[in-house]
């Protein structure tokens, strides 16, 4: 099986979408003749040409209301958002107008956009560029809300939502471009709304998604070596709809359970996962969910000081202990 980024899997599933169907389009900031902000749409501008690859000005609540308008004639858009923190400009269109069409018109016109680019932290880019907004979008009816961790979800997930006919919101890890894993030449889809079971565990329920799944994976690795801990991590990989069976199943087998992200604690994706868990697992439970989230603050530019914020193997590890009753306390 072939070992491909991250990037140039997102770049296979938008060529096979486009050259199955005449319908999909990419529209945004540089994805044409400088072939992408981070290369994803490398080559589609000189295969599919310029109706079908368009480049826009930066003008985020313009070409994002192009993509629902197109959307609401039929056609299928892929609106690329340089970073999800620029799209900010553009949630009118996203919340107002995408999310609600289909609802508002008494179900005469759906929506089949995807709107797409990376989220979250990367290295020193500063507050205003170091957002992840999973818990945002997630928080409103009409959307879906995809965030892929590894090259093969973030393919077949994609091919996915290019395929639904809903408005999706598909947040790529800035920092896993680069990152590489097996994807299979043969045509295959990932359905939306199903988690996947990244490692197999007794002892403890790690939930995760995006970036931390590789943050969750290392933490596995370290409480199996040095505590004999056996972590079970559950891949959420689609926010919106929760995959709340396998969730709630994986702590059914293992009676503890913390969950990572990458966003703010406050009314976050974990706290939706706790509740799920609270109301539907609450007697299998042999201790409190716990939960590992970014700092409560604008990130930091300071490299030290960005570092901490951020979810880690070491934080991981700490909060299983709780879970697991191993802190000393």
């Amino acid at each position: 099986m072939p070992t491909l980024t991250y990037r140039d899997a997102l770049n296979q599933a938008l060529r096979e979408e486009m050259e199955r169907d005449p319908d999909v389009f990419l529209m945004g900031e540089e994805v044409g003749v400088y072939q992408g902000a981070y290369k994803v749409s490398r080559g589609l501008l000189e295969q599919f040409g310029e109706l079908r690859v368009v480049d826009t000005p930066i003008a985020e609540n313009g070409f994002a209301g192009i993509g629902v308008g197109a959307a609401m004639v039929g056609l299928r858009p892929v609106i690329e958002f340089m970073t999800w923190n620029f799209a900010l400009l553009a949630i009118d269109q996203v919340v107002n107008s995408a999310a609600k069409m289909l609802y508002m018109s008494g179900g005469q016109f759906p929506i089949p956009v995807v709107f797409r680019g990376p989220g979250g932290a990367a290295l020193q880019l500063g507050a205003q560029h170091s957002q992840a907004f999973e818990s945002w979008y997630a928080h409103v009816p009409g959307l879906k809300v995809v965030a892929p961790a590894t090259p093969y979800d973030a393919k077949g997930l994609l091919k996915s939502s290019i395929r639904d006919n809903n408005p999706v919101v598909f947040l790529e890890g800035e920092m896993l471009y680069n990152s590489k894993g097996e994807v299979p030449e043969d045509e295959y889809v990932i359905p939306i709304g199903e988690a996947d079971v990244k490692r197999e565990g007794a002892d403890v329920t790690i939930v995760c998604h995006s970036k931390t799944v590789a943050v969750s994976l290392k933490a596995a690795e370290r409480l199996e070596a040095e505590l004999d801990v056996s972590a079970e991590v559950v891949d959420l990989r689609t926010i919106r709809p929760l995959d709340v069976a396998t969730v709630v199943g994986s702590v059914h087998k293992t009676n503890r359970c913390v969950v990572v992200e990458e966003g703010w604690p406050f009314a976050g994706v974990g706290a939706q996962v706790v509740d799920h868990i609270q109301r539907e697992a609450f007697d299998y439970l042999d201790a409190p969910v716990q939960r590992v989230t970014g700092a409560d603050v604008p990130m930091p530019y300071n490299k030290h000081l960005e570092r901490l914020t951020k979810p880690s193997p070491d934080s991981v590890i700490a909060a299983v202990k709780k879970a697991t009753y191993l802190d000393g306390d």
